[in-house]
């Protein structure tokens, strides 16, 4: 295969227009920065159009949790039964997860703009869709549009943000106040659910998603370039653009039926013939997806970056801290409001001290970063991740051990926030623009595979136990087990000489 890569504007260097930016990609703490006080400073226009980027994953984020607390009264409402509700949340997952890769790779080839704000006006009018929904199948076919545009909003939009700033202290920056946001906005959309829910009903917390898209939309319109770097990748012979068809159907098929399989389970349990069923033929999809990119002139996912010790480790990192961590939130949930009786919205403020503290975290993140290098942090935060998750295990029935859960799940999230920027950046640094798409395809698709992995594997032991407080105990063990096993993993892994050339 070759590239050809067409500029159709101005390219971006590392460093300019951005004062004080070290260009430098070392393993370890990077040099200090040069230019005094004004050293790190955005200019006004990157800075907006970080504004609109982080606002659209801040929305996507937000749809992840806003409607948990919303789902016995919606259910109520819309006449679908509690085994039903699972629905509201996979409709979502299926899409989200299973085409990110695909339209990351569209948007490397035919323009991440044009994608992007396509993606914003879908997910607008799916979310009127699910506000107005009259019925159960309307209300699902909205939150199915919602995460087939969140597919397209989400790689294109980390692209978008990873080829507007260079790598350095720019990026860190920016990596690190999406990664706040991102996690902010599932906090935000717990508390802010239950609020809305009580006061004017579900359809508000759909209602505001569709406010927010509406407002974004024409900011992202306004701000974000016109023309962007072109990147069209064609075979030996000069054709032109190339899409991995039979890649495409196989890796999208493949993370459908497994996402489909691991939901399923979370409700039914593993013994159920269709999730059997699909999840071998998830296995057996993305299997073919493998041997078809080893032979593929324009492969959808480059093996070669595959192998890359930062691509593989970096995603193993993601992995392991978005799975565990929303297994942590699920049964904490359960936790405060079955075992210690907290309502829906003292259990949203638990959360709430959480997302604070997360957004804390997201402002030191960066600087943490710039002085021990991504890998390291990586490392450092899954094990500081996974020790504050085994700490958890003091939990009991008493009211007060409330201040526990509060303590534990809040720092547990600073160290889950470092993991999150520093395996982005662990993933994306020293790839060259034309494959953005395609490592931020896979930050991404780790991120939504993570959510909906971790619940249905580990959650499930909580649900299903006897004993709730004995469940949760066992979930949470098993949680930092993994956890911090994960970090010895990449930091020995990021620690060989294949990585040394990255930070």
């Amino acid at each position: 295969m070759t590239t050809q890569t067409t500029t159709e504007s101005t390219t971006r260097t590392p460093g300019d227009g951005l004062p004080g930016i070290d260009p430098a990609t070392t393993n370890g703490p990077r040099a200090e920065t040069q230019g005094g006080s004004g050293a790190g400073r955005l200019p006004r226009r990157d800075a907006l159009v970080l504004f609109v980027l982080c606002a659209a994953q801040f929305m996507v984020a937000l749809d992840f949790s806003v409607l948990n607390v919303a789902l016995p009264v919606l259910g109520k409402d819309l006449g679908m039964s509690p085994s039903a509700l699972q629905w509201a949340v996979t409709a979502f997952a299926l899409p989200s997860g299973g085409f990110l890769l695909l339209f990351g790779r569209i948007g490397d080839l035919f323009g991440r703009r044009g994608l992007f704000l396509a993606g914003l006006t879908l997910f607008g009018a799916a979310s009127l869709l699910a506000t107005l929904a009259w019925d159960p199948a309307a209300f699902l076919a909205g939150r199915a549009l919602q995460g087939l545009a969140a597919a397209a909003i989400v790689p294109t939009g980390m692209s978008l943000l990873t080829t507007t700033f260079p790598e350095g202290p720019a990026r860190d920056r920016a990596l690190g106040i999406s990664g706040t946001l991102l996690s902010l906005g599932f906090t935000v959309g717990m508390v802010a659910g239950g609020v809305l829910t009580d006061v004017l009903g579900w359809r508000s917390t759909m209602g505001l998603l569709s406010l927010f898209a509406l407002v974004v939309l024409p900011l992202a319109v306004t701000l974000l370039p016109a023309t962007e770097a072109r990147h069209t990748a064609v075979d030996g012979a000069g054709g032109g653009p190339r899409l991995d068809v039979p890649g495409a159907v196989t890796v999208t098929g493949g993370l459908l039926a497994l996402i489909y399989a691991l939901s399923t389970a979370a409700e039914r349990g593993f013994g159920g013939a269709d999730v059997v069923t699909t999840l071998a033929l998830g296995v057996l999809l993305l299997g073919a997806f493998v041997r078809i990119e080893s032979r593929a002139h324009a492969p959808l996912v480059s093996l070669r970056m595959l192998r890359r010790p930062t691509v593989a480790w970096g995603n193993l990192g993601g992995l392991v801290t978005f799975s565990m961590m929303s297994t942590v939130v699920f049964v904490l949930t359960l936790y405060l409001q079955e075992t210690l009786g907290l309502s829906a919205f003292e259990t949203g403020l638990v959360f709430g001290v959480q997302g604070a503290l997360s957004a804390v975290a997201g402002m030191y993140a960066p600087k943490v970063i710039g002085r021990f290098g991504a890998r390291r942090t990586l490392a450092g935060s899954l094990a500081g991740q996974g020790l504050l998750v085994a700490g958890m295990l003091l939990l009991n029935a008493h009211v007060w051990s409330v201040w526990i859960a509060v303590t534990g799940v809040s720092l547990a999230s600073m160290f889950h926030l470092g993991a999150i920027i520093s395996y982005g950046l662990t993933v994306t640094s020293g790839v060259p623009d034309e494959e953005q798409g395609l490592a931020t395809g896979l930050v991404t698709s780790t991120q939504q595979v993570g959510i909906t992995v971790g619940i249905p594997l580990l959650g499930v032991l909580a649900t299903t136990s006897d004993d709730l407080l004995s469940g949760v105990h066992t979930v949470l063990a098993l949680d930092a087990a993994i956890v911090l096993a994960a970090a010895a993993l990449v930091a020995v892994g990021l620690g060989r000489r294949g990585a040394a050339r990255t930070r």
